[in-house]
């Protein structure tokens, strides 16, 4: 092909014609897709969550159905200063926008403290391990009580006046005192005590038992001792 026929047809009319309508098309397609995406998903557009932290169940059910949602109770948790049964927490958070329909996850105050069992930490943890694991499961700790003992080591657990055993259920609400060892051991004796027998003396400085010799004659202090005289 000559040059001067391909300049021609480069820049001809036509072909620029049917690139200028590719690019167009090109365009109006990806303009499409966006706007038709966003109209198909309502983007920008939900129902605010409501907040129902701390209201009872019920009327957390009624307003947040009144929107329509759905709720759904995932777990519960305890707090003394609210009622039985209120929500505590909700996800997802209040203010933020959800589809019609969307489940709204909330945590239920329980009518009574839980319980918990108690780890095994009692001769087998340090202070500060046992610290962390029971603060970690929400019981409050009172000040330690040190005993005689390796430094640090937790040697027992006592809840309101009372020792506690591995396993044991205790309520979330009842303070723990933790017994552990101050670094210091009381000196004990080894020694075994022997107790020396007590002996009578006689005139002589000798020492000497408090039974009599039976001579052979059976005469002892005069008298006659006729156990060994036979009957016939």
């Amino acid at each position: 092909m000559k040059t001067s026929v391909f300049l021609g047809k480069l820049f001809s009319g036509y072909l620029w014609r049917n690139l200028l309508a590719m690019a167009i098309v090109v365009a109006l397609l990806c303009v499409g897709v966006k706007y038709g995406l966003d109209f198909y998903t309502h983007h920008g557009q939900g129902i605010p969550v409501p907040n129902v932290t701390k209201m009872p169940f019920y009327a957390a059910k009624d307003l947040i159905e009144s929107d329509g949602l759905v709720i759904v109770v995932s777990d519960s948790g305890y707090n003394k200063r609210l009622p039985a049964d209120c929500v505590l927490a909700q996800s997802p958070g209040a203010g933020m926008k959800v589809k019609e329909g969307h489940v709204i996850y909330v945590t239920v105050n329980t009518p009574s403290s839980p319980t918990f069992t108690l780890p095994d930490l009692i001769d087998n943890s340090s202070y500060r391990e046992a610290e962390a694991k029971l603060t970690a499961m929400g019981f409050r700790l009172l000040p330690p009580r040190r005993i005689s003992g390796e430094q640090d080591w937790v040697y027992g657990i006592v809840s309101h006046g009372r020792q506690l055993s591995t396993g044991d259920q205790v309520s979330i609400e009842y303070p723990l005192t933790l017994i552990i060892g101050n670094g210091k051991y009381d000196e004990e004796s080894d020694d075994i005590e022997y107790v020396e027998p007590e002996y009578m003396l006689d005139g002589s400085g000798m020492d000497f038992d408090d039974f009599e010799e039976v001579p052979e004659d059976g005469n002892v202090n005069g008298r006659i001792d006729d156990s060994g005289i036979n009957d016939f």
